[in-house]
C-alpha cells in the first residue's frame, strides 16, 4: 500500500517506521527537517517519557477512551521500542533522558530507522488538502495514497510548523474539532505589585481554588513575572485553568515555604527570639528571596524596619499568610507562541482507540497531539505521541 503521513514530528516518524515493510510510506513535511518540535523539548535535552505512565497524568474530554491504552503493556512496548533503535536512557526521578543529554539524540535515531525501513520524506511540502474518492486518498490534487495518517501537531509552539492545518484536515472527513486551547503555558494576573517581583524563582506549594473550591495541588519551583506565574507546577495547572477561565473564578495560592512543618505564626515568633531584636525585614531574610521579603511588607502597609515584637497581631496574620497562602487571581494566559502543547482537537470518541483509525474515514488515521489528549510536563505528551504512533503503524 501507498501510506502518506502529514507530519514528521514524535507520532509521525514512530508511526512511519512501524507502518513501513511491505509497504510504500512517505512522510509529508511543510519544514526542511523533521522532529523540529523534539529538539526542543527538555530544554534541549528530550525528556521523552516517564516511569509512571499513568491517565493520572493526562486529560482529555474521553479520559475512559484514553484509560484503556495507558497501561504497562504500553509503557513496555515504548520502552522496548527506543531499546531497540538504540536510545539508552538517563532516569532521572522518573523521567527518561538519553544518556547524551541531547535531544538530537532521539531524532536522529527515529530518522535512521525510518530510511532503513524505506520510508520516504518529502520535505517543504505542506498538505492544504485531502479529499477521498475511488478508494484512493488525494492530497493537494496530486498525491494518491491508499491509506493516510494525520501527525501534524496542533497549534502549540507555531515556530516548530505547527500551524493547525490538522484541524482543517480532519474536519474536511466530518470530524469534530473541539476548540484548541494553549496548555502548559504561562498564566497571567493583573496586580499592581507583579513588575516588583518580576524575576524571582522560589520552591513553592501551590494549590488551585475554581469559584473557591480545592481542585489541585502541584509542588516544584514558581517564576515569577511582570505578566504573572510560570514554571513547571504552573504549567501542570495550566491545562484545566485555561479551559475554565472563560466562566469561572480561578486562584492560585501560593505557600513560598513548602519546607515548613508546622505552625507559621508558631515559626516565626521562635525565630524572632532566636534572633533576638531584628526587624521584620531582617527576620524574614533567609527564608525569601528580599524582592519577596519587601513585596510582602509593602502590600500589608507594613514599616520594614519594624520589630517583630512591635507588629501588631493582625499585622503579623497577614504576613505569615502571604508567606503560606499568598493568593493571585489569574485573569489570563499566554497564547500558543508561549505554549509546549495544545489541549482540544479531534475527540477520541471519534476514532478507534485500538488502531487510532477514524470512525469517520476507513483508511484513515489521527495521532498525535491533533487528538484531544495533553499530558503534564515530564515526558507524557511526547509519551502519548509515540503510543499513537506505534498502534496505528502496527495496524497499517
Amino acid at each position: 500500500m501507498d501510506i502518506a503521513i502529514i507530519g514528521g514530528g514524535a507520532a509521525g516518524l514512530i508511526c512511519s517506521i512501524k507502518a513501513a515493510g511491505s509497504n510504500s510510506v512517505t512522510i509529508y513535511e511543510k519544514n526542511n527537517k523533521c522532529g523540529k518540535k523534539i529538539l526542543v523539548t527538555g530544554n534541549g535535552k528530550c525528556n521523552y517519557f516517564n516511569n509512571d505512565f499513568t491517565i493520572s497524568h493526562y486529560n482529555s474530554t474521553n479520559l475512559d477512551i484514553l484509560s484503556t491504552i495507558i497501561n504497562d503493556n504500553n509503557k513496555e512496548k515504548v520502552l522496548s521500542f527506543f531499546e531497540s533503535i538504540g536510545i539508552v536512557p538517563k532516569i532521572v526521578n522518573g523521567y527518561y533522558y538519553p544518556v547524551t543529554n541531547q535531544a538530537i539524540t532521539i531524532k536522529e535515531a527515529l530518522v535512521n530507522e525510518a530510511k532503513l525501513r524505506g520510508v520516504k520524506f518529502s520535505y517543504e511540502t505542506e498538505i492544504t488538502d485531502i479529499k477521498y474518492e475511488n478508494n484512493k486518498f488525494i492530497l493537494n490534487n496530486s498525491i494518491f495514497a491508499d491509506k493516510v495518517v494525520l501527525a501534524t501537531g496542533s497549534k502549540a509552539a507555531p515556530n516548530t510548523g505547527s500551524d493547525g492545518i490538522g484541524y482543517i484536515l480532519a474536519s474536511k472527513f466530518n470530524h469534530t474539532i473541539i476548540k484548541p486551547l494553549p496548555a502548559l503555558v504561562q498564566l497571567e494576573a493583573n496586580e499592581k505589585y507583579l513588575k516588583d517581583w518580576s524575576g524571582i524563582r522560589s520552591d513553592a506549594k501551590i494549590k488551585l481554588y475554581e469559584n473557591d473550591k480545592f481542585i489541585k495541588e502541584e509542588n516544584g519551583e514558581v517564576q515569577l513575572t511582570d505578566y504573572g506565574i510560570s514554571g513547571i507546577c504552573v504549567f501542570q495547572l495550566s491545562s484545566y485553568i485555561v479551559r475554565n477561565i472563560s466562566n469561572s473564578k480561578e486562584d492560585l495560592y501560593i505557600n513560598f515555604l513548602p519546607w515548613l512543618d508546622g505552625n507559621i505564626n508558631e515559626y516565626l515568633y521562635n525565630r524572632n527570639n532566636i534572633m533576638k531584636g531584628r526587624t521584620i525585614s531582617e527576620l524574614l531574610d533567609g527564608l525569601l528571596n528580599y524582592k519577596l521579603v519587601n513585596l510582602i511588607l509593602s502590600k500589608n502597609k507594613i514599616d520594614n524596619n519594624k520589630k517583630y515584637n512591635e507588629l501588631s497581631k493582625e499585622e503579623i496574620s497577614k504576613i505569615c499568610n502571604d508567606l503560606v497562602n499568598f493568593k493571585l487571581n489569574i485573569t489570563g494566559y499566554k497564547d500558543f507562541d508561549k505554549s509546549q502543547v495544545a489541549s482540544g482537537g479531534v475527540p477520541l470518541s471519534e476514532i478507534d482507540i485500538n488502531s487510532f483509525e477514524s470512525l469517520k474515514q476507513k483508511g484513515l488515521y489521527i495521532i498525535g497531539e491533533l487528538l484531544d489528549v495533553d499530558g503534564n510536563c515530564g515526558g507524557y505528551n511526547l509519551g502519548f505521541a509515540w503510543l499513537s504512533g506505534i498502534i496505528a503503524g502496527e495496524n497499517i
